[in-house]
Formats: structure tokens, C-alpha cells, sequence
């Protein structure tokens, strides 16, 4: 019998937030990079992991990425385009959140920053438990994430829905005993939600 969630867990970028950083990094890399070489690069990458833990400040993670990564413009340069990468919400996403937290426990779990995460204050105040990355001092798809989190959030592993746009990161949540579901886009975020029975289906107005 398939266990019931009682908490519904979404990634930010990609997942509840337009992000742009995939589309614009690539136009200031030295040469191209696959899609899923580019995705696995930034989540393992020594700046962006530090940054995203919370260890160094925004002027330093911009000097360590434009070295790192071999950029041609200056750290002043890029840090300014990489605060504008995540958009805004996507339509639909603040609502979805408030309709779902009168039935479930709704958390967040983002790989974020000092730079971007007050951006989305409409989305994490319709989160009964709002975690970024910075703040927990860990970042996505370590495994400790995972463990911490499910601790936190003091619930079976598996009655925890969880979706994100990395299928690295699922795959790691998945081997820490999350509902782990890849869902590039709000779209299918809906669809997954709707596939899982926690959405109708059909219903054009589901994300209202």
C-alpha cells in the first residue's frame, strides 16, 4: 500500500521560481557545455558551494566564479547579472503553496543565498518550514541535506513529497528515503502533484 505524504517539499529555481541562470551562463562561458554537464557543474562547484553554505561573503563568491570558471568579465560584472538570474515566482506558484498548506505540511528546500533569498518572501511565508541552503550551512544533493532535513522535519522519510529540477538531486533525496519526483518548470510541478493525486487532474484552475 503506497505510503500517504503529509509533507509536500519543493525546490525554488526551476521548480516554483522562473530561473534563468542555465540560459544566461552559458553566454559568458569561454566555450559551450552540454545542458546536463553545465547543471552538474554548477552544483558541484567550489564557489557556488560556499556560497550557497553560507561561508563567504557575495563580493568573494564573485572574484572565486569568475576565476574558477574562466569568465572575461569582472567579479563586480557578473555579480550584478547573477542577482537578476532568478526571475520571480512563477504565475500560479504563490497560490498553489497557500491552497496546499490547508491540507499538508509545505516546506521549501533551495540551494540559495544571501543574494536571492529575501527576493521570495511570497513563497516562503506559504511554507510551514522555509529551508535555503545558507541558512542550514548545506547544500543539495549531499546526503547530510537530506538526513537533516527529515530530522527537522520529524516525519517518515517516505511520507515526504519531495520535488526538484536536478535529477542529481533526486536521485541523492531518493537514497536518503524521499517521494523524490523531477519536475523541470511549474507545469510539471502541477502534472507530478496531479499524477500523485495530491491535485485533480483535469482541473485547468488546479494551481488556484
Amino acid at each position: 500500500m503506497a505510503v500517504q505524504p503529509t509533507v509536500l517539499m519543493f525546490d525554488l529555481g526551476g521548480v516554483l521560481v522562473d530561473n534563468a541562470t542555465f540560459d544566461e551562463l552559458p553566454k559568458l562561458l569561454p566555450a559551450p557545455m552540454a545542458p546536463g554537464a553545465l547543471f552538474d557543474r554548477y552544483l558541484a562547484s567550489r564557489a557556488v558551494r560556499l556560497y550557497e553554505r553560507g561561508l563567504i561573503e557575495a563580493h568573494v563568491f564573485a572574484q572565486d566564479f569568475v576565476e574558477e570558471w574562466g569568465l572575461s568579465l569582472s567579479p563586480d560584472a557578473f555579480l550584478a547579472q547573477f542577482t537578476s538570474w532568478p526571475r520571480a515566482p512563477y504565475p500560479g506558484a504563490v497560490e498553489l503553496l497557500a491552497s496546499l498548506r490547508q491540507h499538508y505540511t509545505v516546506a521549501i528546500l533551495s540551494n540559495c543565498n544571501a543574494t536571492h533569498w529575501g527576493r521570495f518572501c511570497d513563497l516562503t511565508a506559504q511554507a510551514h518550514h522555509p529551508y535555503s541552503s545558507h541558512l542550514l550551512g548545506m547544500v543539495k544533493p549531499d546526503r547530510e541535506t537530506f538526513e537533516a532535513v527529515i530530522a527537522r522535519l520529524d516525519r517518515p522519510a517516505g511520507e515526504i513529497v519531495f520535488l526538484d529540477d536536478s535529477e542529481t538531486n533526486i536521485r541523492c533525496a531518493r537514497a536518503a528515503g524521499l517521494n523524490a519526483h523531477h519536475a523541470v518548470g511549474f507545469d510539471a510541478v502541477k502534472r507530478t502533484l496531479g499524477a500523485l493525486g495530491i491535485l485533480p487532474l483535469t482541473s485547468p484552475d488546479a494551481a488556484h
